[in-house]
């Protein structure tokens, strides 16, 4: 009886021993899979983030190259107006001139509305 209880002791231990195997193969796989997935995972985040980044670069070409036009018009426009101006004032200098110097020259002395007639 002896022989039989320990040859199902032995049987016993070794079940145990496949099962931890067994238990111990299924936890590296998991680990694995985790690894795997993790991997996966970040290979995607980088190619979002390569498509991301070209999408923006497009994006900043096509709006910086057009405020490079809007600039450019803007100094066009500046100009313009500064030449405008410059031939009013050209146009207008001696007529402003003569108005100025004849304010000065031909005085009319009044007495103020406010000075009391005593």
């Amino acid at each position: 009886m002896s022989t039989q209880n320990n040859s199902g002791i032995q049987t016993l231990l070794e079940a145990e021993k496949d099962a931890s195997k067994i238990v111990t193969k299924a936890r590296q796989y998991r680990v694995q899979r985790l690894k795997d997935a993790r991997a996966e995972a970040q290979k995607e985040i980088e190619v979002l983030k390569a498509e991301k980044n070209k999408e923006f670069s497009g994006f900043e070409q096509k709006f910086s190259g057009s405020n490079d036009d809007s600039f450019t018009k803007v100094n066009a426009e500046t100009d313009q107006k500064i030449v405008e101006i410059d031939a009013a004032y050209k146009k207008n200098k001696d007529l402003v001139i003569e108005r100025m110097l004849a304010g000065l020259v031909n005085v009319e002395p009044k007495v103020h509305i406010n000075v009391r007639s005593a």
